[in-house]
């Protein structure tokens, strides 16, 4: 592998310094210097607290709502409606990314951090005073978002205050943020609705926001490229066309029920049309909302692809290890979360000593290139000798594993801020969140296809089954005589046998993606 100094000589950058219409645009000289920090612990103390907890709020209540659904549910009323609270935040989140990423560009992330943070407090308090289901999930769109700039302003603001070789070790922090945010959620969601109902799981973002608006105003600021301030409404209508069909397709295969299918087909089909005519009013607009320039670079697109392989890996295990646990090992809820905890752990301490080997080292894609190879390995390796391992022993070889996965999304942002440019570092930073959430739902989408059709195949009773411990928890077994769960457990663990095969598919790809980037230092 052909490393340099500084940076290959076979990337193009002329792509993005000509910018999305291909007139020459301002280089770094032509804008307002890059603020100097200093390089000591106050640097840590003036930047990390206002990126971390704005990033801490939008991933946290990505997962902290699913644990008090049921109260929700019991209050409200509508239960068949009530993963629309879930969705409807999603969907809203990822189409926030690229808007945030590109007004950011524009008129400055730290003032685009406020909007958003105001945004995100507003819709927590109209969500816990929504009166009925379809109000809250309305305003779970208005929180969305505000969480989805929260989450892309954050990842781009660090490139815009740290300096290339110091970002590695930032963004491992950020990583470990955020996958703790991911194990905090469900934990005080349960507890937040036991000890005070469920409007405290929305109202506790109120003092938290606060606390983090007045962390952004110690930030110091940096004017955005005033000189783009034509906005593509025709291409954000058409990307959200695409991005809401396609996310509402995927949560309709996850719940395992053929009666979907053609829905979920028909929702698929419009928004893969719609992504075709977003492509080519990008390619025509002067002021694109993701200018297809960046795409032209090797570097950022499969940074971008190792993102979205990399959250269908991740996503795919945290969401589907807690039902094998439960559906095949006994263990109680208590105990799953406990299995857990190595997992999550793992991430978080991978991610942190990727970032910190980055900033020492300069290099970068060979810590995903041997990451991901090693990740993909013991997935394999898993998958074969589940039946021979304890559950202790199970949650520590996902440890090992996730310490390997670590060694990714630190280098992806840190890799596709620096082929984006001062100019596009906020959009650069969306289209990774962009990329990350849709591999995620499409990992869980396929994961959920590939345990329904081999339980189909195997015992249509035991896939039924299967589809009601998905959308209702394993304690759906407990009416089951035990030769009964008996027999069910064994056909599970036959198809979780195939299942995580398949997400050593997603790590496998994302191995190649690492292996073949051209940017490898910085």
């Amino acid at each position: 592998m052909n490393e340099a100094p500084n940076q290959p000589a076979n990337v193009d950058r002329s792509a993005v310094d000509k910018g999305a219409t291909g007139a020459p645009v301002a280089q770094p000289d032509d804008i307002v210097p890059e603020v100097k920090l200093p390089s000591s612990g106050s640097q840590f103390l003036t930047v990390f607290p206002p990126i971390m907890l704005p990033m801490f709020l939008a991933v946290a209540d990505q997962t902290i709502v699913a644990t008090a659904l049921p109260a929700i549910a019991s209050s409200l009323g509508e239960i068949e409606r009530a993963s629309w609270v879930v969705v409807s935040y999603l969907i809203a989140n990822t189409i926030a990314a690229p808007v945030y990423g590109r007004l950011g560009d524009t008129f400055g992330r730290r003032a685009m951090m406020f909007v958003a943070l105001g945004i995100f407090i507003l819709g927590s308090v109209l969500c816990a005073l929504s009166p009925n289901i379809v109000l809250l999930t309305v305003f779970r769109v208005v929180q969305g978002f505000g969480g989805g700039g929260l989450m892309t302003l954050s990842q781009a603001l660090i490139g815009e205050t740290i300096p290339p070789r110091e970002r590695g070790r930032y963004q491992g922090y950020l990583a470990g943020i955020a996958v703790s945010s991911n194990s905090f959620g469900p934990v005080a969601g349960g507890y937040l609705t036991q000890a005070f109902g469920w409007q405290s799981i929305f109202l506790i973002n109120v003092p938290l926001g606060l606390l983090a608006v007045l962390f952004v105003f110690r930030m110091p600021g940096r004017q955005g490229d005033r000189r783009r301030t034509t906005f593509d409404a025709p291409g954000l209508v058409l990307f959200i066309f695409f991005v809401g069909p396609v996310i509402l397709a995927l949560e309709q295969v996850q719940r395992m029920q053929l009666s979907t299918a053609p829905l979920a087909l028909g929702l698929l089909a419009f928004g893969l049309v719609s992504l075709g005519l977003f492509a080519w009013q990008e390619r025509l607009t002067t002021s694109p909302l993701i200018p297809p320039a960046l795409f032209k670079q090797a570097s950022i697109w499969r940074s971008d692809a190792m993102a979205a392989c990399h959250g269908a890996a991740l996503v795919s295990l945290i969401t589907f290890l807690p039902i094998y646990l439960r559906a095949v090992r006994g263990t109680s809820p208590s105990e799953t979360g406990l299995f857990l905890l190595p997992l999550t752990a793992g991430i978080g301490i991978g991610s942190m000593i990727t970032g910190q080997m980055v900033s020492r080292t300069g290099r970068t894609a060979v810590f995903p290139t041997y990451g991901l190879t090693a990740a993909t390995i013991g997935l394999v390796l898993l998958a074969f000798w589940l039946p021979y391992l304890t559950t202790a022993q199970l949650a520590w070889a996902f440890c090992v594993i996730a310490l390997f996965m670590g060694t990714v999304m630190g280098v992806v942002q840190v890799t596709v801020q620096a082929e984006s440019g001062p100019l596009l570092l906020g959009t650069g930073a969306a289209t990774v969140q962009f990329s990350r959430s849709v591999g995620a739902a499409f990992g869980t989408a396929t994961v959920a296809a590939v345990l329904f059709s081999i339980l189909t195949v195997t015992d249509r009773d035991t896939a039924n089954l299967f589809g009601v411990i998905i959308e209702r928890g394993p304690e759906a077994l407990a009416a089951l005589s035990p030769a009964r769960q008996a027999i069910v457990h064994s056909q599970i663990g036959e198809a979780f046998h195939v299942a995580f095969l398949t997400i050593a598919v997603f790590t496998g790809i994302g191995t190649y993606l690492a292996w073949s980037l051209p940017l490898r230092r910085l």
